[in-house]
């Protein structure tokens, strides 16, 4: 169990309850016995708190999952440890974390996940969940051993960022994923048109001479993909959509009835290519920034349901990984401290309303993962964030609890805080 203490009872006082798999949005309290929630509104009868939380003027939701967080551990201690990204997701607002399986070594043995999980419990911050290897040492050829990773917990089975030998490895794995009910988690990018290119295919890269992706390595490989899904019946998840078009395929694909998901990672809702005209290292993201068009069809994907969850896509660096020639430099951002006041700003610039912004933080993204989690249902665990959604601050270093500060929102002023953090009952977060 990730909580101790779990014999507190605990009453919320006074909050705006939003939970939104309950279609639930209104002022009442929450009380909390045994890591569970075990009634809303009123108090159960002989109900008495060893703690009370005062929620007044405040938001009280589910705990946030986030599908995609790299801890570094193992493997890349230099850049972050479980424990201090853990740390930070708490004070964030996080409960649940997915973790992909290319750390080092990769997550394609029980026993890295075993090791993942006692690290992460012995942190005690947030809930850890990974997913396994889809072919052995993410290599792209030998299928990985997944009725084993199944039965260590992992929660579905990705390739990562690497690409597969051939189509026909894509669909063996997808097989072999279905007659197990594993989630098949994609990056949709075509190895081979990415052409080891680290922009969008633009203007801004002719102007900047920078190798450029184009928007082809995604949309082909998405073809390629859901063609795949259809054949095998696998259920599928893609991984941070980037382009209005691939969105587009994808929301004719759920129409057509095709088992598929897909989310977005906040960053790609704010920036744009032109934000590395300067060639700032900090925006150097794989796969990459698009056009400013494509980033407001992602918005709009996320409105019209055809992504289901906002992810963080969590990249904890060294300072020395962010320097150098831009091609040279390592990509991703550090997004856990990020996630909820950017997402929240979608709200106050009316791309979504705040009940289905916490929807594609919480519910949606536990569906994806397939876990019981993202919900106030009572009996559910008591995963549970408290934050301020009209506290300002600033994002820098003394704000920011992650171990990597590579963020290209360092300096912008956030709005929303969270104040109290609670797994399975337990408070593992309190803003001081």
């Amino acid at each position: 169990m990730y909580a101790h203490d779990k014999a507190q009872r605990i009453q919320i006082s006074g909050g705006r309850v939003i939970d939104p798999a309950n279609k639930v949005d209104r002022v009442q309290n929450v009380y909390i016995a045994d890591g569970k929630v075990i009634a809303l509104d009123k108090a159960p009868q002989d109900f008495q708190a060893d703690m009370e939380i005062d929620a007044h003027h405040r938001i009280v939701c589910p705990g946030l999952v986030d599908v995609s967080a790299r801890l570094r551990e193992p493997g890349q201690e230099q850049k972050a440890t479980i424990a201090t990204e853990t740390l930070a997701a708490a004070s964030a607002g996080i409960t649940t974390l997915c973790c992909p399986p290319d750390t080092h070594p990769v997550i394609d043995t029980p026993a890295v996940t075993e090791f993942i999980r006692l690290r992460a419990e012995a942190a005690g911050n947030t809930r850890v969940v990974t997913l396994g290897a889809l072919t052995q040492s993410l290599l792209g050829e030998q299928l990985s051993e997944m009725a084993a990773l199944r039965k260590a917990g992992c929660v579905g089975v990705s390739n990562a960022l690497k690409p597969l030998l051939n189509p026909l490895i894509l669909r063996r794995a997808m097989e072999y994923a279905a007659t197990f009910d594993l989630t098949v988690f994609l990056y949709p990018n075509d190895h081979w048109l990415a052409n080891g290119g680290c922009v969008h295919e633009g203007r801004v890269a002719t102007r900047l001479g920078l190798p450029g992706i184009p928007e082809a390595a995604e949309t082909a490989a998405v073809a390629r993909d859901l063609a795949l899904i259809e054949q095998t019946g696998v259920r599928a998840h893609f991984c941070r959509l980037t382009t209005g078009r691939a969105a587009r395929m994808i929301a004719r694909a759920q129409y057509d009835g095709i088992p598929v998901t897909a989310d977005v990672a906040i960053p790609y809702l704010y920036l744009s290519e032109v934000d590395i005209s300067g060639f700032d290292s900090l925006c150097h993201l794989i796969p990459p920034l698009r056009t400013v068009e494509d980033r407001q069809q992602l918005r709009e994907a996320l409105q019209q349901g055809i992504a289901s969850a906002i992810c963080s896509d969590h990249q904890p660096h060294e300072p020395n990984a962010k320097l150098g020639p831009f091609p040279a430099t390592e990509p991703g951002i550090s997004g856990l401290d990020t996630l909820l006041p950017l997402s929240l700003r979608l709200v106050d610039e009316h791309s979504l309303e705040l009940i289905d912004l916490i929807y594609l933080l919480t519910a949606g993204p536990a569906k994806i993962l397939g876990l019981p989690y993202g919900t106030l249902s009572i009996d559910a665990e008591a995963d549970i964030c408290i934050f301020d959604p009209l506290a300002i601050w600033q994002l820098d270093n003394r704000t920011m609890r992650s171990h990597g500060l590579n963020t290209p929102f360092m300096g912008w002023e956030m709005k929303g805080r969270v104040t109290h953090t609670l797994l399975s009952g337990k408070l593992v977060y309190t803003l001081n």
